[in-house]
């Protein structure tokens, strides 16, 4: 047979899988492989040389039989999966608190952000005005040269 350029999904549909089951078989053959115009990949392959036989999806005809050892098995594997179920119960409850913490550590840091942005912005507020008119909005400190207001007003009832 001649060597073919084929698609993946043709590639499939001759080989009787699906497309990425014959994208994988092109990987693991280390087939070569060319990008078409429309941006498909294109593999070079002989199929007369392929030995692919896609594995059966369907389940046997019947029930398996049930022997002696699966019946002495089948109750322990009960008590395990038991044990796993509250190992997972555990694991789910752990993974609820987590989730809960993590939550409230969003919303302190949406919180804290938003202090921040507000504070940044009665800065830049702050630093736009000039520096004489920051000057009257501090309180004057008394010095000692200032004379008590009550020395002037026995003064004027004199």
């Amino acid at each position: 047979m001649a060597i073919e350029m084929l698609s993946y999904r043709q590639l499939g549909e001759r080989l009787g899988c699906s497309r990425d089951a014959a994208r994988e078989l092109v990987k693991r053959l280390r087939l070569p492989r060319h990008m078409a115009n429309d941006g498909k990949a294109l593999v070079c392959i002989d199929l007369s040389e392929i030995n692919h036989n896609p594995a059966s999806t369907q389940s046997p005809a019947g029930p398996l039989p049930v022997t002696a050892s699966q019946e002495c098995i089948e109750p322990k594997q009960e008590g395990a999966a038991a044990s796993y179920q509250a190992a997972l119960e555990r694991e789910r409850e752990r993974a609820e608190r987590l989730m809960a913490e993590l939550l409230r550590a969003k919303a302190d840091i949406l919180a804290a952000r938003g202090t921040v942005a507000r504070l940044e912005g009665e800065l830049a507020a702050l630093r736009l005005r000039p520096w004489w008119r920051r000057l009257g909005r501090r309180k004057r400190q008394p010095s000692n040269f200032d004379v008590p207001q009550t020395v002037f007003a026995s003064n004027a009832a004199a």
